[in-house]
């Protein structure tokens, strides 16, 4: 695809994509979603809670701080998701539905990272993590609705599969560029993931095709219309119900490794914060090389067997496996090779998780052609809940008080941990309820 391309017009648009996508879409496709991981995750997995450790130095209610930030930033994230991708839907701009918010999303996200690198206090840090995830989660809404828009039903799986390939190497990228950066400035670890993905979504916007919509085409705004943009009935779209149970499932066990190992690694192995930050790289490229051969294996695989489920059953089980590893890990420097053993699990689960769900959800989708980025917010709600539930829940699970598998600390792990296995073994099954996929 190139920019010289004409603007699909909204009568155009309304018929379903045509032919394998372009190499152009492809690769534009993917290194926006690649600056756009590298800008979610590797706040949470490093530059945040050491920000946190900066603006707070007692250990002790460190986790607390940062589940504080992360719920109310997912809070914002949550309504920003369905809304962004409803103002897209209904965007008559000339240069397309999709294109500006892109753009806007992104310079958000810049401006709320800016604010959470100067803040000296949880208030300040709080309000900037805030806006970063209103720009990061505009920005992905608004990303993903270019899928259904452009790529056919039968190539999904190829296109989902990149997706999750670029959000394991993100992590790597991610953290590795944060982890040099943070040992010079730890203002340039938290900005410079988000002005990667300033760049790469600008690029896209340029680059990718876009629809477009004319005025006379545009609904009515309403208040009732708008109140919908948080909403889609699972009675009425029972499939696209039981893939956002599903993915929130997933994401709920997965929140609970991602927002905690570090902490995991200081205070239930006994590592020390220099140990554990140089460890996280490590277990995230094991993680990587995994999530990266599965992605670009089963993706396709998927597509030319016509099978999304059962691949999606798959990944959620070997996930709880990993999840199981870590929480029955001794409290115990020497336990780390289980921890990377876990990480590789959890990679494999992940990888062919995200492979799949995507193409799933795509494939199940209410409204293709007017509510596209609106439901897809709608599903970025199943991400983004967890974010807030995970970090306000976790407090309970560690403080149950079993001595005999507290840690130093007096936390349990093990009890968090747990649940998470119940989680992922939740999405594998809900999975399952999807009748309009194999």
């Amino acid at each position: 695809m190139t920019t010289d391309q004409p603007l699909l017009s909204h009568d155009a648009s309304k018929s379903p994509p045509q032919g394998r996508p372009g190499r152009g879409f492809v690769v534009t496709f993917a290194l926006a979603s690649l600056g756009l991981w590298i800008a979610t995750l590797t706040p949470v997995i490093v530059s945040l809670p050491l920000k946190v450790a900066e603006i707070n130095p007692d250990r002790s209610s460190q986790g607390t701080t940062l589940s504080v930030v992360l719920g109310v930033g997912a809070v914002f994230g949550i309504l920003a998701n369905p809304v962004f991708g409803r103002i897209s839907d209904r965007t008559t701009w000339r240069v397309g539905m999709r294109r500006p918010w892109l753009v806007i999303g992104a310079l958000l996200s810049l401006a709320g990272a800016v604010v959470l690198g100067l803040s000296s206090d949880v208030g300040l840090a709080t309000v900037g993590w805030s806006i970063n995830q209103i720009g990061v989660n505009a920005t992905m809404a608004v990303l993903l609705a270019t899928m259904p828009d452009q790529v056919p039903a039968e190539h999904r799986g190829r296109i989902s599969g990149l997706f999750g390939v670029t959000q394991a190497v993100a992590a790597v990228l991610g953290v590795a560029l944060v982890g040099g950066l943070s040992q010079v400035s730890l203002m340039l670890a938290i900005i410079v993931p988000t002005t990667i993905a300033l760049v790469l979504v600008t690029i896209a916007a340029v680059v990718l095709p876009d629809r477009r919509l004319t005025r006379a085409e545009r609904p009515a705004f309403s208040l009732r219309e708008f109140a919908g943009s948080f909403w889609v009935d699972p009675r009425r779209f029972p499939d696209f119900g039981w893939a956002w149970i599903s993915r929130f499932a997933m994401f709920m066990a997965i929140s609970f490794v991602l927002n905690y190992q570090i902490f995991y690694l200081t205070s239930h192995l006994g590592l020390t914060e220099a140990e554990a930050t140089d460890l996280v790289p490590a277990a995230i490229g094991i993680q990587t090389v995994v999530v990266v051969l599965v992605s670009m294996t089963v993706g396709p695989l998927s597509d030319r067997l016509r099978r999304r489920k059962v691949f999606v059953l798959a990944s959620a089980l070997v996930a709880s496996a990993g999840l199981a590893i870590v929480a029955f890990a001794p409290p115990d420097p020497a336990s780390v090779p289980l921890f990377l053993l876990a990480m590789a699990l959890l990679g494999l689960g992940q990888g062919t998780y995200f492979a799949i769900d995507l193409a799933l959800v795509a494939d199940v989708l209410p409204n293709k052609d007017q509510d596209a980025a609106k439901d897809l917010g709608v599903l970025g709600m199943a991400n983004l809940i967890p974010q807030s539930v995970a970090p306000a829940f976790a407090p309970l699970f560690l403080a149950v008080p079993l001595f005999s598998l507290t840690d130093r600390a007096g936390q349990n792990y093990t009890a968090l941990f747990l649940v998470g296995v119940l989680f992922a073994v939740g999405a594998g099954l809900t999975i399952l309820r999807v009748r309009g996929v194999r």
